[in-house]
C-alpha cells in the first residue's frame, strides 16, 4: 500500500510546467525591477506567445505597465490575443493606436475581431484608422454583428473551391494565394456556382489523391451551416455534436462568408462552462485585477437575496418556537433535515442545468428526467431515513423521534430532488438563465420544506 505522506507530496508537487513558468514569472520581475529591457527580450524570445501572457498576467498592475513601457513591442497581436480581456485592456492602454495597429497585421480577422471588440470606442477608432483598408473592412463587418454570436467569432479567411475543379486546381490555387490563405486550416470548401457551400474537402484528401481527381468525388457533404446571428453557443453544440473541426458561415443570400475553427469554438466551450459553474455559485471570475470592491460588488447583491430567503426560513421555524422550547433535541436535529435536503438539492440542480446546456434535456424527455430526480429523492430519503431514524432514536432515546425525523428526511430529499429539476426548467422556459437564479429558489425550497415538516411533524407527533 502507497504511504499517504508519499500520495500527498505527488499531489501537492508542482508539475514541470508550472515549475518552469514559476522561474518565467520570478525571473521577469527581477528584470522588471531593474527595469533591463535588453534582458526582457532576450528573456522571452524563444517564449510562446500564450506562456509570454500567461507571465503577464501573474505580474502587478504596475509591473504591467512598467513592462509595456519597457517593451512594448513585445506585445505583439498573438501575446494580446492570448490575455485575458481584463489584463489585455490594462495593456492596450498604455500602447498607441500605431502599435496596436502593428499587433494586429500578423492575426487572423477572428483574432482581430477579438482584440479589438474591447477597444474603447475612442481608441476602436484611432486603431480602425491605421490598419490597412481590407482589415478595417473586415473589423467593420464583424463588429456590426452582435457579441457572442458566429459572426463576431468567425474568420473570415477560408479557402473554396468548385466541384469541377480537380485536386491539381485546388493546390495550385492554393499555392499561388499565399499569404492570403488562412494561417491555419483543415478544409476545402466546395461550393456552387453561387458560392454557396455544398460540403467540404479535407485537405488530408487532396493530398493522397491524384491531381486529376475531381472535388465532387471527394467531398463531404455539409452537416452544418452556420448564419452570423447564430449564438456561439448553439454554434458550439453543433461542432460537438457533429465533431467538426471547421463550419461555414454563411450571408443572408446563402453564400459562404466566413468560417468557425475548433480552436474559437473550443475557448467557447471553456467559457459557457465556466459562466456557469460560476453563476451557480452566484458569483463572477476573480480576476488578477480586481479589487475587493470589485468582488464585494459582484457578490453581495446574491447574498443579499440569500439573506431574504434564509429570513423565510427562520420565519418558519419561528412558527414552532414553542415546540422547539419544550423539547431541545428539535434544535439539534433540524439543522441536519435541512443540509441533507439542501445538498440533495444542489446535486439534482446541478445535473439538470448541465443537461440543458448541453442540449441533453428537451421538452421530448423532461417528464422522464422529472421522475428520475423524484425517483432518486425518495429512495436517498428512504436510505438515510433508516440511518437518521435509528441515530435519533438511539441518541434521544425516543423512538417517536426517530420516526419523524425518517419521515421527514423521506418528504425532503423527495422536494430537493423535484426542485432541483423543475426549477431551472421552469426558468428556462420563461427565457430566464437557470444557472443564475436556480439555486437560490432551490434552496429556500429545501429549507421551507425540511424545517415545516420536520418541526410540523414533532409538534403534531410529539407534543
Amino acid at each position: 500500500m502507497a504511504d499517504p505522506t508519499d500520495v500527498l507530496e505527488d499531489i501537492a508537487r508542482p508539475s514541470d510546467d508550472e515549475v518552469r513558468q514559476h522561474r518565467l514569472v520570478v525571473e521577469l520581475i527581477g528584470l522588471i525591477g531593474d527595469r533591463d529591457a535588453p534582458g526582457i527580450r532576450a528573456r522571452l524570445a524563444d517564449e510562446h506567445p500564450a506562456d509570454i501572457a500567461d507571465a503577464v498576467e501573474q505580474l502587478n498592475t504596475d509591473q504591467q505597465d512598467t513592462l509595456t513601457e519597457l517593451c512594448p513591442d513585445l506585445f505583439t497581436g498573438e501575446v494580446l490575443a492570448e490575455l485575458v480581456d481584463e489584463t489585455r485592456a490594462d495593456i492596450i492602454d498604455e500602447l498607441e493606436p500605431e502599435q496596436i495597429a502593428e499587433a494586429l497585421e500578423d492575426l487572423d480577422s477572428d483574432d482581430m475581431t477579438h482584440v479589438v471588440e474591447e477597444l474603447d470606442d475612442a481608441t476602436r477608432a484611432a486603431v480602425l484608422a491605421k490598419v490597412s483598408d481590407e482589415d478595417r473592412q473586415a473589423l467593420e463587418a464583424s463588429l456590426a454583428f452582435d457579441d457572442e454570436t458566429a459572426g463576431r467569432l468567425m474568420q473570415r479567411e477560408f479557402v473554396a473551391a468548385p466541384s469541377f475543379w480537380t485536386v491539381g486546381n485546388t493546390i495550385d490555387h492554393m499555392r499561388k494565394a499565399g499569404q492570403d490563405l488562412p494561417d491555419l486550416f483543415f478544409e476545402v470548401f466546395v461550393v456552387d456556382e453561387m458560392y454557396k457551400p455544398l460540403g467540404s474537402v479535407p485537405v488530408s484528401s487532396l493530398m493522397r489523391c491524384e491531381r486529376d481527381v475531381l472535388l465532387k468525388d471527394l467531398i463531404i457533404p455539409a452537416k452544418v451551416i452556420i448564419r452570423p446571428e447564430d449564438d456561439q453557443e448553439d454554434a458550439a453544440y453543433l461542432f460537438e455534436k457533429y465533431h467538426l473541426i471547421s463550419a461555414p458561415v454563411v450571408d443572408e443570400a446563402g453564400r459562404i462568408a466566413g468560417m468557425l475553427t475548433l480552436d474559437d469554438i473550443v475557448d467557447v466551450i471553456q467559457e459557457e462552462n465556466k459562466e456557469d459553474l460560476l453563476a451557480l455559485a452566484g458569483v463572477n471570475e476573480a480576476g488578477q485585477a480586481d479589487t475587493v470592491w470589485s468582488s464585494v460588488r459582484a457578490r453581495a447583491p446574491w447574498l443579499l437575496v440569500n439573506l431574504g430567503t434564509a429570513v423565510l426560513a427562520s420565519a418558519v421555524i419561528a412558527l414552532f418556537d414553542a415546540a422547539i422550547a419544550q423539547l431541545v433535541a428539535l434544535a439539534v436535529l433540524m439543522p441536519i433535515v435541512a443540509s441533507m435536503g439542501g445538498n440533495a438539492g444542489t446535486q439534482s440542480l446541478t445535473v439538470a442545468v448541465r443537461a440543458l446546456a448541453s442540449r441533453d434535456l428537451t421538452t421530448a424527455n423532461s417528464m422522464r428526467v422529472v421522475w428520475r430526480e423524484l425517483a432518486a429523492g425518495v429512495v436517498n430519503g428512504l436510505i438515510f431515513a433508516v440511518v437518521m431514524g435509528v441515530v435519533a432514536a438511539v441518541w434521544f432515546n425516543d423512538f417517536a423521534l426517530g420516526g419523524v425525523i425518517a419521515v421527514s428526511m423521506v418528504i425532503t430529499l423527495a422536494a430537493a430532488g423535484l426542485s432541483g429539476i423543475l426549477i431551472p426548467l421552469g426558468l428556462r422556459k420563461m427565457g430566464a438563465d437557470p444557472a443564475v437564479a436556480s439555486s437560490v429558489f432551490v434552496t429556500t425550497v429545501t429549507d421551507v420544506v425540511g424545517f415545516f415538516v420536520f418541526l410540523g411533524l414533532a409538534a403534531i407527533v410529539l407534543l
